[in-house]
């Protein structure tokens, strides 16, 4: 199973074709306009998109065997988090799709986002069958100390559910240390930084193939951020 989580930056029906060509099995696109947009070679499976602007939303794909259902438990106050029932030929389990973005939340507007969802939906996030993937805007560099449910108190509570970044736990890397950005901002590469994550539950980790990020020369002339490609043996 491939999953793959890209902020395409806007106008993704000019830009589709290139994250496709990964063929992808579940593909979480920020930034994603109206599916009444988009056209695909070949039609997905599953279709679940959220958000104000029809422009820019969060819109979420299947293809091949799997099929998705956004649950009811959803609530339009944590806009862009969607949690989804994935069911395929191999694998059933909850997705949360993330594009960590509300102006109208001030104060919480990016990681606070995730952290109210990860308290609002704790009846569905569970130590297996789990993945939360998308963009967080987040980072630790960003930790504020005296703040609840800054980046690394996120990152400490889904650890106690024994789900942990895919990123962090292959390769070993530190939250805040990470020497692989995801994003760049005004796409300069001198401003680099790691915003966007899958976050698993064991099961998953353990089923682990690959993650890759893509290259900055491929991919800078389409998005600010960086494709996660994540690989499972399932």
């Amino acid at each position: 199973m491939r999953i793959i989580a890209w902020n395409c930056n806007m106008a993704f029906r000019k830009k589709a074709d290139q994250v496709l060509r990964y063929k992808p099995d579940i593909l979480i696109i920020s930034e994603c306009e109206h599916p009444d947009k988009l056209t695909f070679p070949d039609p997905p499976t599953g279709v679940v998109w959220h958000g104000d602007n029809q422009h820019k939303g969060l819109g979420v794909f299947s293809f091949g065997d799997y099929q998705l259902k956004l649950l009811p438990d959803h609530t339009s106050s944590l806009k862009t988090i969607l949690p989804i029932s994935v069911t395929g030929a191999n694998s059933d389990f909850t997705l949360f799709a993330i594009w960590a973005n509300n102006p109208l939340d001030k104060g919480n507007q990016y990681v606070g986002q995730v952290w109210k969802a990860i308290h609002h939906y704790e009846h569905l996030i569970k130590p297996e069958k789990t993945i939360l993937a998308g963009d967080f805007n987040s980072n630790s560099i960003w930790d504020k100390p005296r703040r609840i449910g800054n980046h690394t108190a996120l990152v400490d509570a889904l650890d106690l559910k024994g789900i942990k970044s895919i990123y962090h736990h292959h390769g070993g890397h530190l939250h805040g240390k990470e020497p692989h950005p995801t994003f760049n901002l005004y796409k300069n590469a001198d401003k680099p930084y790691h915003l966007d994550y899958c976050f698993a539950s064991e099961d998953f980790i353990l089923k682990l193939a690959d993650i890759e990020i893509g290259n900055y020369n491929d991919w800078k002339k389409y998005s600010d951020h960086l494709p996660l490609i994540i690989n499972f043996d399932i």
